[in-house]
């Protein structure tokens, strides 16, 4: 029988983190004892003034269809967030609440992309960037960087990236998976490349801004002459720890505002209005809140970077946000681990499944074959239980004749 899905759904690729930690369940469920590193999900609860402002939203019947791009006092605090913590002047017409910043991304991909269109995706990117480019036809270009580098691009790379089919580049920062943070001198040394190629967009996704270690944060569309052609992304699911809320939304110039909403229109809608009501209050709160959940991602980070050093093999740097680390692990390729060849880091992440019963994600999964991805967003016992499986599945090598 002929398969009669479509073209498009058969070239996409399945998301590998949720795949592992749909794996992580599965074999929860079968009695072993997993402790997953696998998903970028906030250990914590939605802070209590959040749930509150949710509940008041039902008592006053919140309960129709929300405008297509999101209420118009939601939008407002964004802009006043946006001014208050990035030093940017948004105007309501061009922001757009979505279903999630995963939902932001699709929007804009499908708003700006025409096949063909290239999107330079510094490497490594979070797992969604590339399959979505891809679905919108877009062809994605992937930009090596490495743990020498704090996996962050340079502007000779960049600019050797462009082409004349090249209509954006994506990045994160704080990154997901590596954790890296560009600050304001590197931020203005790419916008310096960028200004030769003015048709060039930029998506800037900053949904773990506050979870960032480094002290400061710089948002690249308030560097000079980067507003009108960036498209900041953001969102309340890490730093609010309100993933399963879904609220994402972008500022942009008001022409790809008002695509976005369109689109949307047509998929979507507006999204959820229990949800909108409540990160009126989140966004509309000072960051400091956020302090004691930023100041236990901090400590879990020196721990696990820590525990990761002692690893014989193991080469980690030190990423400045974001809740993952992102070691190479190539040293151990071409290697047999108590039986079991390792060809590269798919395999090395299996291992770690199969033999210390911790999942982790592939670094193919994120444009680099020579890493893996942990998430430290869970307790220190476990991180520390987690890695001490690591170390002992990994320390007894034996190199094939």
């Amino acid at each position: 029988m002929n398969n009669p899905l479509s073209d498009r759904i058969n070239n996409l690729a399945t998301s590998q983190t949720l795949a592992m930690a749909a794996l992580a369940r599965e074999l929860k469920a079968q009695g072993k004892d997993i402790i997953s590193l696998s998903l970028g999900e906030p250990d914590f609860n939605t802070p209590d003034f959040i749930k509150e402002a949710a509940k008041k939203a039902i008592d006053e019947n919140y309960s129709t269809y929300s405008p297509v791009e999101g209420y118009a006092e939601l939008k407002e605090a964004i802009c006043r967030k946006f001014k208050r913590d990035n030093n940017l002047e948004y105007k309501p017409s061009q922001i757009v609440v979505s279903t999630g910043a995963k939902q932001s991304l699709y929007n804009i991909a499908q708003v700006m992309l025409n096949d063909g269109d290239e999107v330079i995706l510094p490497a490594p990117y979070w797992v969604s960037y590339f399959e979505i480019v891809k679905l919108s036809g877009g062809v994605p270009v992937e930009v090596p960087t490495s743990v020498d580098t704090d996996f962050k691009i340079t502007p000779e790379q960049l600019e050797a990236a462009i082409t004349p089919k090249t209509k954006m580049m994506w990045f994160s920062s704080p990154c997901n998976p590596s954790g890296s943070v560009y600050n304001r001198e590197e931020l203005t040394a790419l916008a310096k490349v960028l200004e030769k190629y003015p048709n060039v967009y930029v998506v800037a996704d900053e949904i773990y801004e506050h979870i960032n270690f480094s002290g400061t944060f710089c948002s690249i569309a308030s560097i000079p002459g980067m507003l009108e052609r960036t498209i900041t992304v953001n969102g309340v699911a890490k730093a609010f720890a309100m993933t399963g809320w879904r609220i994402g939304y972008i500022g942009a110039p008001e022409f790809i505002a008002k695509a976005c909403t369109k689109i949307q229109g047509q998929v979507t809608s507006g999204a959820n209005s229990i949800a909108q009501r409540a990160t009126i209050t989140a966004v509309d709160a000072d960051p400091s809140v956020l302090k004691h959940m930023v100041d236990a991602f901090h400590s879990r980070r020196d721990l696990v970077v820590g525990l990761l050093k002692d690893i014989p093999g193991v080469k980690i740097n030190v990423p400045e946000g974001a809740f993952y680390v992102f070691p190479d692990v190539s040293s151990f390729f071409g290697k047999t681990l108590r039986g079991t060849f390792i060809k590269d880091a798919n395999d090395f992440s299996m291992y770690l499944l199969g033999e210390a019963n911790v999942a982790t994600v592939t670094g193919d999964a994120f444009g680099n074959p020579d890493c893996i991805r942990f998430s430290y967003a869970t307790s220190e016992d476990l991180l520390r239980e987690a890695l001490r499986r690591i170390k002992e599945a990994v320390t007894l090598t034996e190199v094939p004749a």
